[in-house]
């Protein structure tokens, strides 16, 4: 499962307006809930909740990844919530957030084995001080996806070495990368 399989633009939020953990939660449950990806909101939250106790999903540098596996769940996806400000949240470096990467997951075997796949994939990514930099700077949905890493729908590669490589090379779309090996 990659994220650009699973990655719906309407899931992703730039300048989300939120106060709390539980309104960012609800916010991204209600767009979830509008695009068909879960039945209901309120047992949707209350599942991620019920995660969340399980131990901290801040894990550092203004970033949050909480994770629901859920009944409610009609479609394995990723909302993303970029916060128009720093919130309180749980985190390993003891700050709040500023961005809230949602996995919203099936509650079966099958897809439980997938989340923990693209789980690791997305930490692996926020690792990389110079990608987390990027997407904390990032303006615009099409740039969050840049620094993720996500095609657009005619699969020319966005990553952030092709995007600068095209930048610089005339503005011109990169088709091969030589980093992810991706066409």
């Amino acid at each position: 499962m990659e994220i650009d399989k699973i990655l719906d633009d309407n899931l992703i939020l730039n300048d989300l307006k939120a106060e709390s953990k539980i309104q960012v939660l609800e916010k991204l449950s209600k767009v979830l809930k509008e695009n068909e990806y879960i039945s209901e909101v309120d047992g949707f939250v209350k599942d991620v909740l019920e995660r969340e106790k399980l131990g901290v999903t801040g894990i550092g540098n203004f970033v949050a990844i909480p994770h629901g596996q859920s009944d409610y769940v009609n479609e394995t996806t990723i909302a993303i919530g970029k916060l128009n400000k720093e919130i309180e949240w749980e985190s390993l470096d003891n700050n709040g957030v500023r961005i809230v990467i949602l996995f919203v997951v099936k509650n079966d075997k099958n897809f439980a084995d997938e989340h923990l796949k693209l789980l690791s994939k997305v930490a692996s990514n926020l690792a990389n001080e110079d990608i987390l930099k990027k997407l904390l700077s990032a303006d615009s949905k099409e740039e969050i996806k840049i620094v993720l890493g996500v095609r657009d729908e005619n699969s020319w590669c966005l990553c952030v070495c092709c995007w600068y490589s095209s930048y610089i090379f005339s503005e011109r779309k990169v088709n091969k990368c030589s980093l992810q090996k991706r066409t």
